[in-house]
């Protein structure tokens, strides 16, 4: 579709658009002065916790009589309840509630908007909200104290936007919730998948494969052929004491197979490691002289946090490439007598918060990660045969959590073409449809 453009404050937009301020687009809700509300009158309540990211609606609350709270923001049934304080604001939590009520309150950390009949769509303004850009600008209009930084309304009710006649409006918006289902419907077929995985990892490591004869131990019922291990007997928990900041004076020896991962606990969060360290955001590479002084935890090793409030996430990798850890990570490097993997399988079901101790600032010792108590079956092609059950559905579950990547991505890049008219509806109909075949294939 050929559109031409013309340009604005807020920069190029197709010319059968116009610019307006965000309230003389839509309402900002408010009580109305003639509604009395009796202290023991019960409506729902939302808390922040309820509004989700990336979620387009919140069904959810809680029954409270009116005077049980001190405080609360107005909103009525169908309103977009955008979270103003900091970090919630830039995480882009934000919901349109959708409750089986005419109006409810919510933290006051929220602001209800929505539209204005002929003239606008909400479910517009909602994905207007998350562009990456929108958001930025917004959050560095925030005002208050680090850390309890809040969006003014005034300042989002005097922000320009783009608005599309209403009809297209309503088509920029149901293009972009189609993503948002399927997005959705990735999310829950995830989250069947990961408790489908916890609920055999449980019955793997109690029960084995062979339907044999339980016995009971001090970590619980095992099959009768099993043992239960010590971590110290099959493994060397080890941390780095290499400093990072020595890395840019290593020698460069461009090797793949000597590639170093410098990791901290932010890598473990990276697109790709969420369950091995296959990359980080410092990587070497370095001659075998340099890489046996350097001492790295080898490869198939498990890591895991060692300190702070990291180790609450409970967060374990493996590592397929020769990794040097921070301070606040630690590892367990398997020894021959186990495969490494069953020993990691094992560990994701193991909450590693029990270990820590009762300082300021929690950690964990090497001492009581040795002395951790597993269950081990005996044959090692047992081990195996474990091993390949769960990276059947790890493998599934990878694959899931790629197609809602690729999901999010399209949701992206559809928003901002669309929210600029750098693409009319008439082409990106066209595109979507390709793109969620590929996905769905």
């Amino acid at each position: 579709m050929n559109t031409n453009f013309k340009q604005t404050d807020i920069g190029l937009i197709p010319d059968d658009w116009e610019v307006r301020k965000v309230q003389d687009a839509f309402t900002f809700t408010k009580k109305p002065r003639i509604l009395e509300i009796d202290n023991d009158f019960v409506l729902p309540f939302i808390p922040m916790e309820m509004i989700l990211e990336n979620k387009v609606y919140v069904e959810d609350f809680k029954l409270k009589k009116f005077g049980s709270f001190s405080s609360g923001t107005y909103f009525e049934n169908g309103d977009i309840l955008l979270a103003k304080i900091t970090p919630s604001f830039e995480n882009g939590k934000q919901a349109i509630a959708r409750i089986p009520y005419k109006f409810g309150y919510a933290t006051t950390e929220v602001i209800p908007v929505n539209e204005i009949k002929d003239i606008s769509s909400k479910y517009f303004l909602f994905n207007y909200l998350l562009k990456a850009d929108v958001r930025k600008r917004l959050a560095g209009k925030m005002e208050g104290s680090t850390g309890r930084q809040r969006l003014p309304k005034t300042v989002l009710q005097n922000t320009s936007i783009p608005l599309p006649p209403l009809p297209e409006q309503k088509k920029i918006a149901h293009v972009l919730s189609q993503i948002q289902k399927a997005i959705e419907t990735q999310e829950q077929i995830i989250k069947t998948s990961q408790e489908l995985k916890k609920a055999l990892m449980q019955k793997l490591f109690t029960e084995g494969l062979n339907g044999e004869p339980q016995k009971p131990t001090e970590i619980g019922l095992i099959p009768e052929s099993w043992e239960v291990a010590l971590i110290k007997d099959y493994g060397i928990v080890k941390s780095n004491s290499f400093s990072f900041t020595k890395i840019p004076t290593i020698d460069s020896h461009k090797n793949e197979d000597d590639k170093v991962l410098a990791i901290k606990v932010s890598d473990m969060n990276l697109p790709g490691n969420e369950n091995i360290l296959s990359h980080s955001n410092i990587e070497f590479h370095v001659s075998k002289s340099n890489l046996i002084k350097l001492k790295p935890i080898p490869i198939h090793s498990i890591i895991f946090p060692k300190r702070g409030a990291a180790i609450s996430t409970n967060k374990k990798r493996m590592n397929n490439h020769l990794v040097i850890l921070d301070p606040n990570l630690i590892a367990i490097i398997p020894n021959k007598d186990i495969i490494p993997k069953y020993l990691f399988y094992w560990f994701l079901t193991f909450d590693i918060g029990r270990l820590k101790d009762d300082n300021p600032i929690p950690q964990l010792n090497k001492k009581d990660v040795d002395n951790v108590k597993f269950p081990l079956p005996k044959r090692i092609e047992e081990q195996n045969e474990i091993i390949n059950i769960l990276d059947s559905i790890s493998m599934n579950l990878y694959c899931q959590i790629s197609k809602c990547s690729s999901l999010r991505d399209l949701f992206k890049s559809n928003l901002n073409l669309l929210m600029t008219g750098q693409i009319r509806l008439k082409d990106i109909e066209l595109e979507l449809e390709e793109s969620l075949k590929g996905i769905n294939a």
